[in-house]
C-alpha cells in the first residue's frame, strides 16, 4: 500500500506539474491541468491510477482546510460595508444563474432534483479565477477590487448554506439535517467561541514564538473541531469553517491564513485530480451538448446579469462589465456541490459530468476573456500585464 500510494503520488504532482507549466504557457487556470491529470491517469484513460478512491479519501482534507480558511477570511469589521453595498446584486444574481441552471437541467431532460443541484452549481463564480487575475493593486486599493471581493464573499456564504444541506449523515432526510443544523450549530459555535477565548489563544500568546507550535495548534484545532462537528450530526466541512471563523477576529488568524495555504493546496490538488480521475470519458458524448449550452449560457448571461445589477450601486458602466466578465464562470464550489449530491444519490452521473464539463469550460473561455480583454498578472499585452 505505501509504495502504491508513493507511485500515485509521483504520478500526480509530476503530471501536475507538467500540465501546469503547459498551463501557465497558455494562459490556462491551474484547476483545469490539476483536472486534466485526473482524467489522463485514471480509469477512463491510462488507468495508470485504476483505483482513485483512496486519493479522494485523502483528498477530501483539501475541502476541509479550504473552508477553514475560508472562515479565518469572515471578519465582519472589515467587510461590513463591503457586503452592504454588493449583498443585493450577489443574492439577486445567485437566484437569477440558479434559475438559468434549472430551466436548461429540465430542459434537457434531468429530473427535479438534479436540475435544482445544476442550477445551484451555477449560482457561483470561482474565487481562485476570479482573485488570481485581479492585480495586486486594484484587488486592494479599488473599488473594482471591492466588489469582486463581496460578491465572491457572499457567493461563498450561500455556497456553504448550500453545503449544510448536502453533507451530514448520508441516511439523514433534509429536513433532519436542517433541525440538526438549528441546534447543533449554534451550540458548536459557541463552544468553539468560548474555547479559543479561554484556552486556545492564550494558549497561542504563551508559546507564539514556536511557530510550528502555531501550525500544528492550528491543524489540531481545524480537524479536532471538524471531528466534533461530525458527532454531532454536522459534517467536517462545516466544522472546519466554524473553526476558521472562531479565530477569525484574532491577530494570529492571518498568520495561521498564509502558512496554511501551501498545505491546503496540495490537498486541493488531489481533489480536483479525483474530479478528473473519476469523470468518464465514455459519458462525453452524453453530456457534451447540455455542457456546451450550459457552458455558453454561463459565459454570456453573467457578464449581462452583472452589469445590469451592478448599474444599480454605479454609474460606471466599464467597470460593470469588467466585473461581469471577471466573474464569468463557475466556480469550484460547483465541483465540490456535483462531487457531494453524487456520492449523496442526489444526482446521476451524467448530471454531475455536465457540471464538471460546464465548469472546465467556463474557465477556460472565461480565463481567455479576461486576459486578453482586462488588466491581470499573467497578461500576454505588455500594456495589459499588472502584478
Amino acid at each position: 500500500m505505501g509504495e502504491s500510494l508513493f507511485t500515485s503520488f509521483f504520478l500526480i504532482f509530476t503530471g501536475a506539474a507538467v500540465l501546469a507549466t503547459l498551463a501557465l504557457y497558455t494562459r490556462q487556470p491551474l484547476i483545469v491541468a490539476y483536472i486534466a491529470i485526473g482524467v489522463i491517469l485514471g480509469p477512463s484513460a491510462t488507468s495508470l491510477i485504476s483505483d482513485p478512491t483512496l486519493i479522494r479519501a485523502v483528498a477530501e482534507i483539501g475541502i476541509i482546510f479550504l473552508l477553514f480558511l475560508l472562515g479565518l477570511d469572515m471578519q465582519p469589521s472589515k467587510l461590513g460595508n463591503m457586503l452592504k453595498d454588493a449583498m443585493f446584486v450577489g443574492i439577486s444574481s445567485c437566484l437569477i444563474f440558479f434559475g438559468l441552471g434549472f430551466v436548461v437541467g429540465l430542459a434537457f431532460g434531468f429530473g427535479f432534483v438534479e436540475a435544482m443541484v445544476i442550477g445551484m452549481a451555477l449560482m457561483f463564480s470561482s474565487t481562485i479565477i476570479g482573485i488570481k487575475l485581479l492585480p495586486t493593486t486594484v484587488l486592494h486599493h479599488r473599488r473594482t477590487g471591492e466588489l469582486v471581493i463581496s460578491l465572491l464573499l457572499i457567493q461563498d456564504i450561500v455556497a456553504i448554506i448550500i453545503l449544510l444541506l448536502l453533507t451530514g449523515e448520508e441516511t439523514a432526510s433534509t429536513m433532519t439535517r436542517i433541525v440538526s443544523v438549528i441546534i447543533a450549530l449554534p451550540l458548536l459555535g459557541l463552544g468553539a467561541i468560548l474555547f479559543v477565548k479561554h484556552i486556545l489563544l492564550k494558549l497561542l500568546e504563551k508559546f507564539d514564538a514556536f511557530h510550528e507550535y502555531i501550525f500544528l495548534i492550528a491543524i489540531g484545532w481545524c480537524l479536532g473541531l471538524s471531528e466534533v462537528a461530525s458527532m454531532v450530526g454536522l459534517s467536517h466541512e462545516i466544522g472546519a469553517f466554524v473553526a476558521g471563523v472562531s479565530i477569525a477576529t484574532s491577530p494570529i488568524a492571518l498568520y495561521i491564513a498564509n502558512h496554511l495555504k501551501p498545505l491546503r493546496d496540495f490537498f486541493l490538488i488531489l481533489f480536483f485530480f479525483s474530479i478528473g480521475a473519476e469523470f468518464n470519458l465514455a459519458l462525453l458524448g452524453h453530456v457534451i451538448v447540455p455542457s456546451v449550452i450550459l457552458a455558453g449560457v454561463v459565459l454570456v448571461a453573467k457578464p449581462i446579469v452583472f452589469k445590469v445589477l451592478l448599474g444599480r450601486i454605479t454609474d460606471n458602466n466599464e467597470k460593470c462589465w469588467e466585473i461581469g466578465f471577471r466573474l464569468g464562470q463557475i466556480s469550484e464550489f460547483s465541483l465540490l456541490i456535483a462531487f457531494l449530491a453524487s456520492s449523496q444519490a442526489l444526482i446521476s452521473q451524467n448530471a454531475s459530468h455536465v457540471i464538471q464539463a460546464t465548469a472546465i469550460l467556463t474557465f477556460l473561455v472565461s480565463s481567455y476573456l479576461v486576459v486578453f480583454r482586462y488588466p491581470t498578472p499573467i497578461a500576454v499585452s505588455d500594456k495589459l500585464r499588472r502584478d
